[in-house]
């Protein structure tokens, strides 16, 4: 009986305030980037990014240096942040590795391996191979001295003392990032005959943990480059290169231009990873222009914008193995050697240079919290190559300030530790 009086005088109450009820529409789903909670500074603080820009434009202005010329890109995770010419392509110098990076790792995987086999032909009579030693590459870009050192003492622990023939390499095994066939075996010889050393072995030599043995073998032989290995010769040793996760941090640390184009020339050269980067970013093909993959040459042209989003993608590429740019990138107040030398670049920031005689150009990201990031690219055109440098780190400190952040503990440093010249990474056969 109640529930019948309350039902009529709800229906007299939506008569007298003219009104009937309709059915609930459905919720109008957001994107979870749209949502407050993941959204970076409102209208006011994006008004002061723009000051702070335009700002650094000026004093690049007093010095006669033209804005127009200059390229910024400023992104969150998601959305644009702040552009200045940030979707032309201009000479970005070694920002080309990071197309490099991408295609590598995209194409390769982060656990690859280069594999470098070692076979020998004659018999090994009181610590004599009486025969050839030969070593076929298959386009190491970090085969140094410390690995040569170690493959020495795999020989030696097979008993081989003296080698009275010839050590014959393929034209895909390189040396201390030389790849002139003659040329690398020549230097693999060095690192291999201990009576060749140099004293630039010997300080490598010193470097390696101090159980390493010293090496105790002599090549009487030639250096012989040849693409066949002979039907009697037999596999001795397999030789195993870092992994390309810590082929491309060394690679991007040092920024060496030779590594990054033996590592483009793995992935079909310079076209292919323009192409590959520009679609795995999601940029046209225009903002990604190479004749290379190092960066040397003003003829590579990539937009500040292509080089955040290939930086983003590679995040991508390693977020399912819990890893990031930063474990493949340098990092401020994490690395110190390398391209990271004289910066004042705020603690944290993970950021790869560019350097030519007229670019200087920097990408990365400023991580915020655990969360949030803001990636960023800047390209300088023009001649004052040190002056560029400075202001790009006041820039970049001026928007960690604004944002007020802090480096944290959400910075660290890889947890395997590898190096060259492990002898663990030789396989005998």
């Amino acid at each position: 009986m109640l529930d019948v009086i309350g039902s009529s005088l709800l229906g007299l109450l939506w008569q007298i305030l003219d009104y009937s009820p309709s059915k609930l529409e459905p919720l109008q789903l957001v994107s979870w980037q749209d949502t407050e909670i993941f959204r970076l500074p409102e209208t006011q603080q994006d008004l002061m990014i723009d000051n702070i820009i335009n700002d650094y434009l000026k004093t690049l202005e007093r010095k006669n240096i033209n804005p127009q010329t200059q390229g910024i890109w400023l992104q969150s995770d998601w959305e644009e942040l702040a552009s200045h010419q940030g979707t032309t392509p201009v000479s970005a110098a070694s920002l080309t590795k990071i197309a490099t990076t991408l295609a590598v790792l995209g194409q390769l995987g982060i656990d690859y391996q280069f594999v470098t086999r070692v076979y020998h032909t004659g018999e090994i009579q009181e610590g004599i191979l009486q025969g050839d030693l030969i070593v076929a590459g298959n386009g190491d870009p970090f085969f140094v001295w410390e690995e040569a050192i170690a493959l020495a003492n795999t020989l030696n622990e097979l008993g081989i003392q003296e080698i009275r023939g010839n050590l014959i390499v393929n034209e895909k095994f390189y040396m201390n990032y030389e790849s002139a066939p003659q040329k690398a075996g020549k230097l693999l010889q060095q690192g291999l005959d201990v009576s060749l050393w140099s004293s630039e072995v010997t300080r490598q030599f010193q470097s390696l943990p101090i159980t390493t043995p010293r090496p105790q073998l002599t090549i009487k032989g030639k250096t012989i480059v040849s693409q066949e290995i002979p039907t009697n010769a037999k596999l001795l040793i397999i030789h195993k290169s870092l992994s390309l996760l810590e082929i491309l941090k060394q690679m991007n640390i040092y920024s060496n231009n030779k590594m990054s184009q033996m590592l483009a020339d793995e992935v079909g050269g310079a076209s292919e990873v323009a192409r590959y980067a520009a679609e795995t970013a999601k940029v046209s093909a225009e903002e990604i222009q190479l004749i290379n993959g190092s960066g040397l040459g003003l003829e590579n042209r990539i937009s500040p914008r292509a080089a955040s989003r290939m930086l983003l993608a590679i995040d991508s590429l390693l977020k399912p193995y819990k890893l990031g740019v930063l474990d493949i990138f340098p990092v401020a107040g994490r690395d110190s050697t390398g391209t990271m030398e004289n910066r004042n670049i705020p603690s944290g920031t993970t950021v790869k240079t560019g350097t030519l005689n007229q670019v200087s150009a920097l990408a990365g990201f400023i991580p915020l919290d655990e969360e949030r990031r803001v990636w960023f690219a800047i390209v300088n055109s023009g001649w004052q190559i040190n002056y560029f440098r400075k202001q790009q780190d006041q820039l970049l400190q001026q928007l960690t300030q604004h944002w007020s952040y802090t480096a944290g503990d959400f910075v660290k440093d890889s947890e395997t530790k590898v190096y060259l010249g492990d002898p663990a990474r030789n396989v005998i056969q």
